[in-house]
C-alpha cells in the first residue's frame, strides 16, 4: 500500500517531503515583550523539523504591535526582527523540511495594553476591551502592514506564507457578519466583508511570488454568522486571486460552546477542497497515522494539519509511521532509537 501521508507534495516552487505539516501554535514567549524570536523558539521549532514534519509553521506572528494577542507574542513588523527569524529557518531547513509564517493581527481580541483597533467597536466579551473601529486609513495602513511582513519573510528565508484569516482576529473580524458592522465599502455583504482580505492578498503578492496559504473558520456556531456557502465563496475568490491552499479550522469569532471530537473540523476542509475546488488542509483533533491517512485517501484534504499531539510529540510523525507500518527514515543521531 502507498502511504499517502509520506508521499511528497509540490506547491509551486516549494516540495513537501510529506503531508505532515505542524500547525501553528502560539507559545507566548517571546519573553521581553518585543517580538523577538528566544532560545526557546529556536529549540521548539527544529525539534519538530528533526521529528520529520514536512512543514514547520511557526505562531501567529504579528504584522503591527497593537496586532499582537499578547504582549509575548512573536512579531515581524520591523526589520530587527528579521535576524531571529532567519535563525528559526535555519534549524528548520538543517532536517530537510519546508518552513512557513502564519501573518497576522489579532483585532479586537489583542489582550494588550493601549488602544486595540478592529472594523467594528465591539468587544469580543465583557471581560475584553472595546476596541476603536478602524479608519480607512487604519485600514490602509494594516493593509500595508502585511505587505512590508511579506517582505520581511522572504529576507528571513521562509517558503511558505500563510495569512492568519481565522479564530476571530481581525482578517475574520472583516469577513464575518458578527463582528462586522461597517456601512462603508468594508462591511454589510459578503462580497464586501471580503474586500480587506482581498486588498490584503493583493498586496502581499505584490512582494511574494512562493506559495500562499490562507486560514480560515469553516463554522462560526452562531445561527446568525458565516454559512458554508459564504466560505465557498470567499473560498473561490482567494483560489481566482491566486492563493494555493486553505487551512480549514473553525470557531472563534464569538463566544460559542463547542465539543470538540476526533476529526471534528475535518468536514470543514473537506467542502471547501471540492466546493472551490482548491487544495485544503485539514485540521483539529488528528492523533494517529491512520487517521491522517484516512483522511489522504479519501481526498477529503490535501494537507494534515498537526497541532496538539505535535506538543506533547516532537516525533510524532515516526508515530504515525508505526501506526501504518512505514519505515520512515529518521536524525542520523537517533538511529539507535528509531
Amino acid at each position: 500500500m502507498k502511504h499517502q501521508l509520506f508521499q511528497p507534495c509540490t506547491i509551486k516552487n516549494v516540495t513537501l517531503k510529506n503531508r505532515i505539516v505542524m500547525s501553528p501554535m502560539c507559545m507566548y514567549s517571546s519573553h521581553e515583550q518585543d517580538g523577538r524570536v528566544q532560545p526557546f523558539h529556536l529549540a521548539h521549532y527544529e525539534s519538530r523539523a528533526a521529528g520529520q514534519a514536512g512543514l514547520v509553521m511557526i505562531e501567529a506572528t504579528s504584522v503591527l504591535p497593537e496586532g499582537r494577542i499578547s504582549h509575548e507574542d512573536l512579531g515581524i513588523w520591523e526589520d530587527d526582527h528579521i535576524e531571529g527569524l532567519k535563525k528559526i529557518n535555519d534549524g528548520i531547513h538543517r532536517h530537510g523540511a519546508a518552513s512557513a509564517i502564519q501573518l497576522a493581527h489579532a483585532g479586537r481580541k489583542a489582550n494588550l495594553q493601549g488602544e486595540i483597533f478592529a472594523p467594528s467597536a465591539k468587544a469580543f466579551n465583557s471581560s475584553m476591551k472595546e476596541p476603536v473601529e478602524m479608519s480607512k486609513e487604519k485600514i490602509e495602513s494594516a493593509i500595508e502592514a502585511f505587505r512590508k511582513s511579506a517582505e520581511r519573510a522572504e529576507k528571513a528565508g521562509f517558503d511558505i506564507i500563510e495569512l492568519h484569516a481565522a479564530h476571530g482576529y481581525l482578517i475574520n473580524q472583516f469577513l464575518s457578519p458578527l463582528t462586522n458592522f461597517r456601512t462603508d465599502q468594508y462591511g454589510g455583504s459578503r462580497e464586501r466583508r471580503y474586500l480587506f482580505l482581498r486588498k490584503v492578498i493583493e498586496a502581499v503578492k505584490e512582494v511574494w511570488s512562493g506559495p500562499l496559504f490562507v486560514r480560515i473558520s469553516g463554522e462560526e456556531y452562531h445561527e446568525d454568522g458565516n454559512t458554508m456557502d459564504d466560505f465557498l465563496y470567499f473560498s473561490s475568490e482567494m483560489k481566482t486571486q491566486g492563493v494555493d491552499l486553505i487551512d480549514v479550522s473553525s470557531g472563534g469569532v464569538v463566544p460559542a460552546s463547542i465539543d470538540p471530537y476526533p476529526g471534528y473540523q475535518v468536514t470543514f476542509a473537506e467542502q471547501i477542497k471540492h466546493g472551490a475546488d482548491i487544495a485544503a488542509g485539514a485540521v483539529g483533533l488528528i492523533t494517529s497515522g491512520v487517521q491522517a491517512e484516512e483522511i489522504l485517501q479519501n481526498e477529503r484534504a490535501d494537507l494534515i494539519f498537526i497541532a496538539r499531539a505535535f506538543l506533547r510529540n516532537p516525533y510524532w510523525p515516526k508515530q504515525a509511521a508505526d501506526d501504518l507500518g512505514y519505515s520512515l527514515e529518521g536524525p542520523r543521531p537517533y538511529t539507535r532509537a528509531w
